[in-house]
Parts: C-alpha cells; structure tokens; sequence
C-alpha cells in the first residue's frame, strides 16, 4: 500500500481476466478511491457531485456513465476496466487516471493527501475540544498535557504511515 493508497490487482501477464476475489478486491478498491474524490469534492464546494453532474461532464467527454453502472462502480460491487472511463473521471475529479486505474506506484494527488490531512487534524481538534468540555474545570497544565498526548499520537500514526508522495501541478514532489 504505496503512498496510503492501495494498489488494485493487475490483470495477469497484461490479460483482464481476474480471478473472483481479486475483481472483488479490486472493485472495492476502486469504490474507496472514487468515495475519496467524492470527500475531497464536498470539502471543496460543499456540496456532493450528483451522478447527473458527474455524467453530464462525461458526456462532454464522450463517455456514457449509467446510473447503475456509477453506483455498482462508487459502491463496489463490480469492478470497472474503462480506460477512456477512468480518463474522463479523472477530468472530472482532476487527478491522474492512474489514481482511478490503482497502480501499484501511483502516488495520491496532492489535494487528496491534503483534504486527508485537513479531516485527521479536524477529528483531532474535536477530541481536544470534548476532552476540555468534558474535563470541565481542570489545570491548564493537565489540558496542556492532554494537547501533547494528542498530538504525539498523531504524529506517531503518520509516521507509521510512512512519507508520503504526492502529485502537485508540477508533477511528482512539485518538480
């Protein structure tokens, strides 16, 4: 799991045929990254792209998305090997169609990692927030306490994480 972000299957020897469970995994997968997308879409706009918005704009594009084919796609039911599909959601979504497709070296767009970011440092700030209101009347000192408790144990899970690279307007690492 590259980067935070796991790698579907390859068809193997170049062919599309998968085993059951590896199209299962696979379709799962992609419904995590295309759920993702959806997120970091509401935390930019605040709204959740419809599938008439959605398909709209592949229309645009030439694509023709069902609404059964979107939500066995987005709940991962089956598993999808479209390139020009996944070229023209990645329009949408703007990220690398490689994103969409899973490969196994393919970093996480840079609005992804940061939209994750964003959400873990929210979540923690709430903890914090509960834990004051909860506390109630306690020392600076013990909140203090608790600040750097949270803090050590976030950093500890992204480092446990590992680095992270991520794809920015100029290309891997902002090159």
């Amino acid at each position: 799991m590259p980067n935070g972000v796991p790698s579907l299957p390859e068809a193997k020897d170049g062919r599309e045929d998968m085993t059951e469970d590896e199209s299962k995994m696979a379709a799962e997968e992609l419904a995590k990254r295309l759920r993702l997308l959806l997120d970091v879409s509401i935390a930019e706009s605040g709204e959740e792209p419809t599938y008439s918005q959605i398909a709209a704009f592949l229309q645009t594009r030439g694509v023709s998305l069902s609404r059964s084919r979107w939500t066995y796609m987005v709940n991962g039911h089956r598993f999808v090997q479209d390139r020009a599909l996944f070229e023209a959601l990645s329009d949408y979504f703007e990220v690398d169609p490689a994103f969409l497709a899973g490969g196994a070296d393919v970093p996480m767009p840079a609005k992804v990692a940061a939209q994750l970011d964003l959400v873990r440092a929210m979540r923690a700030a709430k903890v914090k927030s509960y834990a004051a209101r909860t506390l109630g009347d306690i020392s600076p000192e013990a909140l203090q306490a608790i600040t750097r408790f949270l803090d050590n144990e976030a950093n500890e899970e992204s480092a446990a994480r590992g680095p992270r690279t991520v794809i920015t307007a100029d290309g891997p690492g902002g090159k």
